[in-house]
């Protein structure tokens, strides 16, 4: 089996996660588990326009790719698919996707739990919320839970 190249992309467009899932399969019959998370954005009971969400092209994808390696050779996986939006998000509508795919649940549930955390702590993305009211609410803090959820990895 070969190296696992992870596909990463930052794009403005929603995407579909079913083609996403059988992209990041279909070159191997060896999979038996795919983890799979897809975040929404929230309305924020009935609050919230959209989410604006900003990142440095490049740097972006590079920060990732760099994290990507790191669970590469924490985790054997046979596939591995990240996928986060920028630009105006609306409630309802798709933000990230991660793929885990491996050859037992265990090591794809770990990949995917770990991306997430590192996704919604340290990668370059910033976000702001904008109210059905036309306000903006300012950059979204991290959230002291997600920071304990992230902080956990570290002693693994």
């Amino acid at each position: 089996m070969g190296a696992v190249e992870p596909r990463i992309v930052v794009q403005h467009e929603d995407f579909d996660i079913s083609a996403e899932m059988e992209r990041t399969t279909a070159n191997s019959r060896n999979i038996g588990a795919v983890v799979t998370f897809s975040g929404l954005c929230r309305d924020e009971a009935g609050t919230l326009a959209a989410l604006e969400i900003e990142h440095y092209p490049g740097m972006a994808e590079a920060e990732i790719a760099r994290v990507a390696t790191d669970v590469l050779s924490r985790w054997t996986l046979t596939g591995l698919t990240i996928i986060h939006r920028f630009g105006l998000v609306k409630p309802g509508e798709n933000i990230v996707l991660v793929l885990a795919a491996s050859v037992h649940r265990e090591a794809a549930f770990n990949a995917a739990s770990f991306l997430m955390d590192y996704l919604k702590n340290t990668a370059p993305f910033w976000k702001k919320e904008h109210l059905i009211t036309g306000e903006e609410r300012g950059w979204v803090e991290t959230k002291t839970k997600d920071q304990e959820a992230f902080k956990r990895w570290h002693s693994l």
